[in-house]
């Protein structure tokens, strides 16, 4: 899919509003209306459609993270914004944000604080509680220069995101991803139970060997697998089965703090 007129449209529209020296979120508004910007969706395609907005949406944070002046640098946020806004999808797609670039939005924020710009903490702060976004932690900025099969690796991953996230959205999946099974079962009392009543059996059949002909019944208390470690290879196979499925989707518990973490900080900054 050659996408390179629709990036060049970008340009133009991010260049104009560059060259005016503009910084709030009306002036980019009117250059989008002047230039009746939404008409780039009549040139999307009939397939790939995650592909064709993630594009879209990662040239403008490409934009956002780059090096270039304040106003391209917010025009590229208001751009990603309208985007958004003005997708024709519904369910409308999120907007990819890895780790790193979550950061630069925040250096974003605190740079349009610090010039009074005060509509950058507004735009943001709604853009996260009307949750546009979808977290992650690969940075996909660079992936235009990559061949085609690397593009289409990465989307492949951004749709089990995406469709992890419809998957686990509202819904007890994400609390059995996260349970830990021994903890659920009080593994270490119940291995304690279990071995507490093996030696009671043991115990109880060689005190009546002593009265009573035992022979027919010592196979009960026989060395076998107790309950507790029965438990224990479940649990430990729960946590196999947990590992290799955040292989096979890319999720980690770990990204996943760190998701959080990026999120509150933000979130912080935004109410201070």
């Amino acid at each position: 899919m050659d996408l390179s007129l629709l990036k060049l449209d970008v340009d133009e529209l991010l260049n104009e509003f560059t060259e005016g020296n503009f910084t709030t979120l009306t002036d980019f508004k009117r250059v989008w209306a002047a230039r009746k910007f939404s008409y780039i969706y009549e040139a999307r395609p009939t397939t790939n459609s995650a592909f064709f907005m993630q594009s879209l949406f990662s040239y403008c944070i490409s934009n956002i993270v780059s090096q270039a002046s304040l106003s391209r640098q917010l025009g590229g946020l208001y751009c990603l914004y309208c985007l958004h806004q003005t997708q024709p999808y519904k369910p409308s797609f999120k907007i990819y944000l890895s780790l790193e670039e979550l950061k630069r939005l925040r250096t974003l924020v605190i740079d349009a604080k610090e010039k009074g710009i005060k509509v950058v903490m507004a735009l943001v702060k709604r853009m996260l509680h009307m949750n546009m976004f979808l977290f992650g932690s690969v940075d996909m900025a660079g992936s235009f220069a990559l061949q085609k099969v690397d593009e289409i690796t990465k989307l492949q991953n951004k749709r089990v995101q995406i469709a992890c996230e419809k998957l686990l959205a509202n819904t007890q999946i994400e609390d059995f991803l996260h349970m830990d099974l021994g903890a659920e079962m009080e593994l270490e009392k119940l291995k304690k139970i279990s071995a507490e009543y093996a030696n009671a059996k043991e115990q109880a059949i060689q005190e009546a060997s002593q009265k009573v002909e035992v022979q027919d019944i010592k196979h009960i208390a026989e060395n076998k697998k107790l309950v507790g470690d029965m438990i224990e290879e479940i649990a430990d196979e729960w946590d196999s089965q947990k590992d290799m499925f955040y292989k096979q989707t890319g999720i980690t518990q770990c990204n996943e703090v760190a998701v959080v973490d990026g999120f509150d900080e933000l979130e912080h900054l935004l109410n201070e």
